[in-house]
């Protein structure tokens, strides 16, 4: 989930020349001190001074929300708390939108902003920052959400010769060819007539399928689905092939074909696409100001706050890929 926000008001250390009352500012759940071996290194996103937390709870161990009267703690999802109209956050999270854009003088639609905050950016950086892949290489996505599409997106910029979609929803064809998807898979068209479900190929089957049983150069995870970590694996290139895995999985543990892995390829996992939000979000907000990229395409439906269970069935929806919800 993306978010865009207005400062409501700054604590006694926040620096004025740096954020103020009135300024609008994107929350990220990764940091950048532009000093630690991490930052400095070229090799990772994750910040070693302010690092990424999964407890809940801000740097200091505390929590800042609570419920009235503070009854009962409440948690910092990620550092940022975007389901909350009021949330505190860490200035180090946050990135101002100054003037960007081909001139300098406007900002990006905040719609669009919220979704360089996470989503979108995730799987846009991913091919960019975390793969770093070659002019004329050979993509697959697994799964065609807001993270997908912005794979497809990456992709398509860093110049892949073919960038193979794959998605059960048939909707999702025409928004990955929007986005610079070449060829799509739908597994379900793939399905055998017979009872035996041993007869339906996997994905990664269906992916060597299509590229003349060599595999891929890259294939990203998008779906957060565990088994697709395995998939996206066996579907890449002997030898040389990488596997990145973007999208979140509930599940702790997963199962990895050990040949394929000892073949020589590659299995990497990835926190916001390897992008590092002082030096690359600005990037990004360029982009999108200057019509590089089809933000456009995301926005499919619109919600008022009180509204939100409404946004939840929306997703269901075959057509739906970002709900904005207008808090």
């Amino acid at each position: 989930m993306g978010l865009c926000s207005v400062v409501e008001s700054v604590g006694e250390e926040v620096n004025a020349e740096d954020f103020k009352q009135g300024d609008i500012v994107i929350p990220t759940f990764v940091s950048e001190c532009q000093e630690c071996e991490n930052c400095l290194s070229g090799k990772s996103n994750l910040c070693l001074k302010y690092p990424l937390t999964f407890s809940g709870l801000m740097l200091d161990g505390t929590s800042r929300m609570s419920t009235v009267k503070g009854q009962k703690m409440l948690y910092h999802l990620f550092s940022c708390s975007t389901w909350s109209e009021y949330m505190v956050v860490n200035v180090n999270f946050l990135v101002k939108l100054h003037n960007w854009g081909a001139h300098g003088t406007t900002t990006p639609p905040l719609s669009h902003a919220s979704f360089l905050s996470c989503g979108f950016s995730t799987g846009f950086g991913a091919p960019w920052k975390e793969a770093k892949i070659e002019r004329g290489s050979t993509v697959a996505v697994i799964g065609l959400g807001a993270v997908g599409l912005g794979a497809v997106e990456g992709a398509r910029m860093q110049g892949a010769a073919r960038i193979i979609g794959v998605d059960k929803n048939e909707m999702k064809r025409e928004k990955g060819i929007a986005f610079g998807m070449t060829d799509f898979i739908n597994p379900e068209n793939h399905q055998s007539q017979h009872d035996d479900q041993d007869h339906n190929k996997s994905v990664s089957e269906l992916i060597k399928d299509s590229t003349d049983g060599m595999g891929v150069d890259y294939c990203f995870e998008c779906t957060g689905v565990a088994s697709f970590i395995n998939e996206a694996l066996v579907a890449t290139k002997m030898g040389k092939g990488t596997a990145v895995v973007v999208g979140t999985s509930g599940s702790p543990t997963v199962q990895i074909d050990f040949l394929s892995l000892m073949s020589g390829r590659t299995l990497k996992g990835s926190m916001f696409g390897g992008l590092k939000a002082k030096t690359d979000l600005p990037i990004l907000i360029n982009k999108c100001m200057n019509k590089e990229m089809q933000l456009d395409e995301l926005l499919t439906h619109e919600v008022p706050l009180i509204d939100i269970n409404q946004a939840l069935e929306l997703l269901k929806q075959p057509g739906c890929v970002k709900v904005l919800i207008k808090i």
